[in-house]
C-alpha cells in the first residue's frame, strides 16, 4: 500500500526550502542531505542549485522516520522504499490495463449492435442479417 496515493498533483510542487522541510518532518537539516546522499530523497533544485521539497517529499520523509524508527537502517530504508514505488507503478500500470480492457470491451460490443440489423417479419419468422 503507498503513502502517496492520497497526493494531488499539485502536491509534487517543490515549495519548501531545507529549513522549513526539517522543520515540518522534526529533523535537522543536515539529515535531509544524508538522505539524499544515500538515495532515499530527491529534492527539486532552483537554477542557483538550492534544494527545494515537495509535500511528496515531505510524506517520503515521515516515511523514512517510520522505518528507521521500526529498527531499519537507511540500506533497508531505501529497498523499502524502492518496492514500494515499484508496487505504486505496477498498481497503477493494472489501473491502466483495466481501463483499457473495459474501453475494448465497451467498444466490442458497440461493433456487435451494429452488425445487427433487424428486418421486418414476413409471415411468422424473424430474419436477422449480420453486416461486414
Amino acid at each position: 500500500m503507498s503513502i502517496f496515493k492520497d497526493l494531488t498533483p499539485g502536491q509534487y510542487k517543490a515549495v519548501y526550502v531545507i529549513s522549513v522541510a526539517a522543520e515540518i518532518a522534526g529533523v535537522h537539516p543536515q539529515t535531509l542531505r544524508i538522505y539524499e546522499r544515500k538515495g532515499l530523497l530527491d529534492p527539486s533544485r532552483t537554477e542557483g542549485g538550492s534544494r527545494r521539497y515537495s509535500e511528496h517529499d515531505i510524506k517520503r520523509l515521515r516515511r523514512i522516520q517510520d522505518l528507521t524508527a521500526a529498527g531499519l537502517n537507511l540500506e533497508g530504508v531505501r529497498r523499502v522504499i524502492e518496492l514500494e514505488d515499484k508496487v505504486e507503478q505496477l498498481e497503477q500500470q493494472i489501473i491502466k490495463e483495466r481501463l483499457e480492457a473495459k474501453e475494448r470491451i465497451a467498444n466490442t460490443h458497440r461493433h456487435y449492435r451494429r452488425d445487427l440489423v433487424l428486418f421486418q417479419k414476413s409471415s411468422s419468422l424473424t430474419v436477422y442479417k449480420t453486416t461486414k
